[in-house]
C-alpha cells in the first residue's frame, strides 16, 4: 500500500509533511517504516555492458599496461613482474613471473568482478589436476575463491578428478560450489563477488563474515560464513586482521589470463549505528532522532495554531522526539482542536495519525478525538 499525496500548484512553496504512516522509530531505529524523511540512495549508473564496472566502481585493470602499473604490485610492493597481453595479463609457468600480485590499494567489504582465462595450450595436464591453470582471488589476502580449470571435473563425466573444495569456484578447502558452470578452457570465466569480513569486538567474534559467489551468472556460493583463514591442507581458524587488505591473485606456477577487474566497496551493516537491530548505538539513534524533530518542527509556521494539519505535522515531530517544546506543542495543538474539532472526514484523518503513535506506545488511546 502506498501513500499519494497531491499538491495543488500555486505560486507560493507547499511545504509537504511526509505523516505518520508506518511503525515510529525506537530505540534501535532512527527512521519509522516507510520514512519519507529517510535520505534517498545515490544514483549510480550500471555499466554500458553486463560486467563492465558502474559509475561509483573503482577499476582495478582496464586492458592498459597503465593500470596494471598504477593498481598492482608484487608481494613486496614493488613492480609485479606479471606479462601484459591484449587487454588482459597473465602469470608466466613456473613461478619465472616472481610469484603473487596483488593490488596496491586495501578495502574490506566489497563488491568484486573479475574475469580469467585459461589457456587450453598451457594447462601442464601432466602435473596433476591442481596444476590445470591454478591460481586464487584471494580477498583481504585472507579468504581465497579457487581459480582452476574445473570444466571437466563434474558428476556423470568427471574426466579430470579433482578435490571437491579445491575446483573453480570453491572457498578453498572450505566449501565446494554448489555447481559447477564453468565454460571449455579458451573461453573467459567471470567471478562475481560479495564480500563480508568477519567482525570483531573486543577479540570476540560478533559474525564470521560471508562470501557469495556468482560465476558465470551462476549463484555457487550462497552467502556462505567463513569458518577459517585459507589454508592448504590443515584448517586455520579466524584470527583478528586489519579491516583492510590487498585482493591479491595467486601465482600457482601455472599461465591465468586476467581482465575487466573492478570493485565497489560496500558498507558493512555491523557500521551501521543508527538504523540496525544488529549494531545500532542507542545514543545514536536518539541523536539522529532529534535532529529530525527539529528539522520537521522548524518546518511549521504556527505550532499552536488548532488545525488538523499542525496537530497531524506535531504528531509527526514526536515520533522522533516525544519530549520538551515539542510534546508541548503538540498536547497544545491536540487540545485546542479537541475543543473545536472539524468534520468527521478530518477527525477520522487526524485520528489515523494518533493510531500510529498509540500503536507504539508514544501517546495513550485516550489522546485519540472522539467521533461525534
Amino acid at each position: 500500500m502506498k501513500r499519494v499525496f497531491v499538491l495543488a500548484l500555486a505560486s507560493a512553496p507547499v511545504i509537504l509533511f511526509a505523516g505518520l504512516y508506518g511503525d515510529t522509530p525506537d530505540a534501535k531505529h532512527a527512521w519509522s517504516v516507510h520514512d519519507y524523511n529517510r535520505p534517498k540512495p545515490v544514483k549510480v549508473e550500471p555499466g554500458a555492458k553486463i560486467g563492465q564496472p558502474p559509475s561509483d566502481a573503482i577499476v582495478l585493470f582496464d586492458g592498459t599496461i597503465e593500470s596494471l602499473k598504477k593498481n598492482w604490485c608484487n608481494d613486496q610492493g614493488g613492480d609485479t613482474a606479471w606479462k601484459i597481453g591484449d587487454g588482459y595479463f597473465y602469470s608466466a609457468p613456473n613461478w619465472k613471473n616472481g610469484g603473487n600480485i596483488r593490488t596496491r590499494a586495501e578495502f574490506g567489504d566489497c563488491q568484486l568482478h573479475i574475469e580469467f582465462r585459461h589457456d587450453p595450450e598451457n594447462l601442464f595436464a601432466d602435473k596433476g589436476p591442481q596444476m590445470r591453470g591454478n591460481s586464487g582471488v584471494f580477498l583481504m589476502n585472507n579468504y581465497e575463491i579457487q581459480v582452476l580449470e574445473s570444466y571437466y571435473t563434474h558428476d556423470g563425466e568427471c574426466k579430470v578428478d579433482n578435490y571437491t573444495d579445491g575446483q573453480a569456484g570453491s572457498v578453498y578447502a572450505e566449501n565446494p560450489p554448489m555447481v559447477n558452470p564453468q565454460k571449455k578452457p579458451g573461453e573467459w570465466q567471470v567471478y562475481d563477488i560479495v564480500f563480508h569480513q568477519p567482525v570483531w569486538k573486543d577479540s570476540k567474534l560478533l559474525h564470521p563474515g560471508s562470501v557469495t559467489v556468482f560465476f558465470n551468472g551462476v549463484l555457487v556460493q550462497d552467502h556462505w560464513e567463513m569458518e577459517g583463514l585459507t589454508t592448504h591442507c590443515r584448517r586455520r581458524p579466524l584470527a583478528p586482521h586489519k579491516r583492510v587488505g590487498p585482493l591479491l591473485l595467486q601465482d600457482h606456477g601455472c599461465v591465468v589470463q586476467f581482465r575487466n577487474i573492478w570493485y565497489r566497496p560496500l558498507p558493512s551493516r555491523w557500521d551501521n549505528k543508527t538504523h540496525s537491530t544488529l549494531s545500532a548505538d542507542e545514543a545514536e539513534v536518539m541523536k539522529l532522532r532529534r535532529e529530525t524533530a527539529a528539522r520537521l518542527f522548524k518546518k511549521i509556521a504556527d505550532p499552536k495554531a488548532a488545525t488538523a494539519e499542525n496537530v497531524k505535522a506535531l504528531a509527526e515531530v514526536i515520533s522522533y522526539a516525544n519530549e520538551g517544546v515539542y510534546k508541548e506543542a503538540f498536547l497544545s495543538a491536540l487540545a485546542a482542536y479537541k475543543a473545536k474539532p472539524g468534520n468527521a472526514n478530518e477527525v477520522k484523518g487526524v485520528n489515523s495519525a494518533l493510531d500510529v503513535l498509540v500503536r507504539n506506545a508514544v501517546i495513550p488511546a485516550s489522546a485519540k478525538i472522539s467521533v461525534k
